[in-house]
């Protein structure tokens, strides 16, 4: 009877540990009530306001709002319509958008970052260390002034802001990675490197190429591996693509959420914009170079996500780095990632993050002059404040069904609420 009595509590404890895991598996990040995490409910309705108005004003069809404090969830909600071509759909919270040019951040930099971390690379190597072919800057006579890995992520390389699409189609088939880096290698540089800032798509699909030829593997499956899977971000994924016989964008590979058997899900995702042709993009990357020139997995844009995965990115970046037990990127790295390199704070980039260029005003006027972020052409945006422990999430579908991006405004307006509804 003893031996049955401590087998069936041996039996009970194992069966706990398994819900607890499963429970844990399940629910990535904890979400809980913004007064718990020194957030004022009331006066978030004021963020409410903001995106209600923009969407009643036509600027986006809805929204996702998340805010994150103290490694916890404080508020998360949904407005208006994921969709409304071929037929109007509800915003849903675990909605997966196109993240365009935060992929610049949440993927691109982090895989930089690490292989930086592991003495894989160093921020003032020459691009011609990594990719022989890439020419320096030259004018005229005068000598040539090597473009470095610290230029590209501040965006003062000299690179023009983006290549064109349609001459390099032409050239012949498409998708063709190889074919457009033929093209940054060789042309014209708009700047010396470190003499301004031009933001540029090209520095980061040249980065691309530095981690790929580093690790020996692509993009998507170094960030898979070594950021997005540790960090048990399941909705997040390039998703590769190329045209079919009738001009259509299609999937090549299913993201990884929908490569898991019985456990694959139909978690919905935000359109962008009506093609010529008539296709509704979906699930295909909207930016043209990374669709049709890299076929989905690309440095500068491509990456799928949802807020919750995001939340999950900034509370790791918050916390130095680590999340629950998995230590992503060292302390250092984080603090040096959030640093205006010495001699470019003219330019108000730092490392693959915007602190204070003119691009940086998703950050409103509230938050502490620690806080940086991204936005993506799409309508994304991501603002981390060290100082108050603090991410604000705003995804955005604008460019649906047609571009109009016109939600700068109301990134600021969203930043400003949620930094007036901080209490403690």
């Amino acid at each position: 009877m003893k031996h049955f009595y401590l087998h069936s509590l041996r039996c009970a404890f194992v069966l706990a540990g398994l819900l607890f895991g499963f429970a844990m598996s399940a629910q990535n990040i904890e979400k809980t009530t913004p007064e718990a995490v020194g957030l004022d409910a009331h006066r978030l309705q004021h963020a409410d306001a903001c995106i209600d108005k923009a969407i009643r004003e036509g600027r986006t069809p809805g929204a996702v709002l998340a805010v994150v404090r103290h490694g916890k969830i404080g508020y998360l909600k949904a407005y208006g319509r994921r969709q409304t071509l071929p037929s109007p759909l509800p915003m849903t919270e675990n909605t997966i958008f196109d993240m365009a040019s935060c992929t610049k951040s949440m993927a691109t930099t982090m895989a930089v970052m690490q292989l930086l971390e592991q003495g894989k690379l160093r921020l003032n190597d020459p691009v011609q260390l990594y990719l022989p072919h890439f020419q320096n800057w030259k004018e005229g006579q005068a000598d040539s002034v090597a473009i470095r890995i610290v230029h590209l992520l501040t965006h003062t390389s000299g690179l023009p802001a983006y290549a064109p699409v349609a001459d390099l189609q032409k050239k012949g088939r498409f998708p063709d990675a190889e074919r457009q880096m033929n093209y940054i290698e060789t042309c014209r540089r708009n700047e010396k490197p470190a003499c301004d800032m031009q933001y540029s798509c090209l520095n980061f699909i040249t980065l691309q190429h530095i981690v790929e030829q580093i690790t020996g593997q692509s993009l998507r499956d170094y960030c898979a591996e070594h950021v997005f899977q540790p960090l048990h971000m399941r909705h997040t994924d390039f998703i590769p693509c190329a045209p079919n016989k009738q001009g259509f964008w299609v999937e090549t590979d299913k993201p990884r959420w929908m490569k898991r058997g019985e456990k694959a899900d139909n978690t919905p995702l935000a359109p962008t914009e009506k093609q010529p042709n008539g296709q509704i993009l979906c699930g295909i990357v909207h930016d043209p170079l990374a669709r049709v020139m890299n076929g989905g997995i690309s440095g500068n844009a491509g990456l799928f996500s949802n807020a919750e995965d995001i939340a999950v990115l900034c509370a790791m970046l918050l916390n130095g780095g680590s999340w629950q037990g998995r230590q992503i990127l060292s302390p250092l790295t984080v603090e040096k990632m959030q640093q205006i390199p010495a001699g470019f704070e003219a330019f108000g980039r730092c490392l693959g993050w915007d602190k204070s260029s003119p691009y940086a005003s998703n950050k409103g006027d509230l938050l502490s002059d620690a806080a940086f972020g991204h936005t993506g052409y799409t309508g994304t945006s991501i603002v981390i404040d060290p100082k108050n422990d603090l991410a604000i999430i705003l995804l955005t579908n604008a460019v649906h069904p047609i571009d109009k991006t016109n939600v700068v405004r109301l990134r600021a307006e969203v930043a400003n609420a949620v930094a007036g509804s901080v209490t403690q």
